[in-house]
């Protein structure tokens, strides 16, 4: 019996030939992740075991990225105590504000995560490197500690989901976000409790390396311990000039078994809404247009790349953002941000009425530049829509594609990007 992409990253890492699901394993890391919320934690666990210095002080990545700029003091010091730790173990991946960007967005396109990489976050959102075909997961602080100290952790290989779409959608503002929320609106939220999600087929494969972590990204919204494309030519041409180290194309073998194998044809797929309180509460954008809104965010570690702003831009280009609705912009990194700066984007978005912030997760998870008020709803290419995500708890998100959007800024309410073009 063969292996799939996930069990095969497990098995090199681990230095085992073959791991089967279920089996536990300790298997070397190519990366270690947090960020300013969850770096403090898992500094503060590093220190307890007593160790001086990090395994490796080129493969632990700090990037100051959900409340930076930071929003208020208790911020700011959480901040300078991930900055202080970096110095003090001279790591080479410290990335301050003005360099940096939404860490997801940043490292696939800094070349720090490549194909056959092992990396752990702690930040959920780190199975987004499973676009670049990677095994990367979230975990907690004490296991990150553990991570930085030693260089591996133990984990239990998981089961592997293989998801196959075909057929290309008739629809054109369709994306792989639209993919991700139909799967998720089919299995829901614990569909894929810690498994693999693997995505394939011929509608995977049409999408671009950004659609493709935007896929990734969101297998934590089903529950899955990752989600993994396999590399193909678009994801080699996307690594080759980026990639800060060799890497390694992993592929499932042909015999290999699954848990499940769902098969999901897109052709007739219309863009997607997720209605609160949940990812999986989702409906077509026809059957959404009814509700009206207050605030529309474009970015986050889904939808924050040059891609997205793309997308929404031609949709506002020559048009303004209703009255009575704010409109918030997030390219995902520094880059990003000058790409759309040169491009022109930036001035669409200002002249249509948008706000364009700096790289930050801000307000996905309620932190700052974005907050809902009581009743308030928002439309948001972020990635989850819990009671209370944005902001007061009685507040509402709801999950689209970057031209759902855009056009829900320009109607102000939900809106079919056909509705204003």
């Amino acid at each position: 019996m063969g292996m799939t992409i996930a069990e095969k990253i497990l098995a090199a890492h681990a230095g085992l030939s073959k791991v089967t699901p279920g089996e536990l394993i300790n298997a070397k890391l190519d990366l270690v992740l947090a960020n300013d919320i969850t770096g403090p934690l898992a500094i503060k666990e590093f220190r307890k075991i007593g160790l001086d210095l990090v395994f490796d002080k080129n493969k632990v990545v700090l990037i100051p990225d959900h409340f930076a700029p930071a929003k208020d003091i208790k911020s700011a010091e959480q901040c300078r105590d991930i900055k202080e730790f970096s110095r003090e173990q001279d790591l080479a991946h410290y990335y301050e504000v003005g360099r940096n960007g939404i860490e997801h967005c940043f490292l696939p396109e800094q070349g720090l995560v490549v194909p056959g990489d092992l990396v752990i976050g702690a930040d959920s959102h780190t199975c987004t490197y499973g676009g670049l075909g990677a095994f990367s997961t979230g975990v907690g602080s004490t296991d990150l500690a553990v991570g930085m100290a030693m260089g591996e952790i133990w984990f239990r290989v998981p089961e592997s989901i293989k998801f196959v779409l075909t057929g290309k959608p008739k629809n054109k503002w369709v994306s792989g976000k639209d993919y991700i929320l139909a799967i998720i609106g089919k299995i829901g939220v614990d569909g894929a409790q810690y498994k693999a999600m693997e995505f394939t087929g011929e509608a995977v494969t049409n999408l671009s390396v950004d659609g493709r972590l935007t896929m990734a990204n969101m297998a934590i919204e089903a529950g899955a311990k990752a989600g993994l494309i396999a590399p193909d030519d678009k994801t080699i041409e996307y690594v080759k000039d980026r990639a800060k180290k060799p890497w390694k194309v992993y592929e499932s073998d042909a015999d290999a078994k699954y848990s499940e194998v769902i098969e999901i044809d897109v052709t007739d797929l219309e863009p997607q809404v997720a209605f609160p309180h949940l990812p999986s509460n989702t409906r077509s954008v026809a059957d959404s247009t009814h509700v009206k809104i207050d605030q529309v965010v474009i970015g986050s570690c889904t939808n924050g790349r040059f891609e997205d702003l793309q997308i929404a831009a031609q949709i506002m280009k020559g048009k303004k953002v209703h009255p009575d609705l704010r409109a918030i912009v997030i390219p995902g990194t520094q880059q990003i941000y000058m790409q759309a700066v040169n491009a022109g984007l930036v001035q669409i978005f200002v002249e249509a009425g948008a706000v364009v912030s700096t790289p930050t997760c801000g307000p996905c998870l309620g932190g700052y530049m974005g907050i809902l008020a009581k009743g308030e709803r928002a439309v948001s290419t972020t990635n989850r829509n819990f009671v209370g995500r944005m902001g007061h708890p009685e507040s509402e998100v709801y999950l689209s594609n970057p031209a759902i959007a855009a056009a829900s800024a320009v109607l102000g309410r939900i809106a079919s990007p056909e509705e204003v073009l």
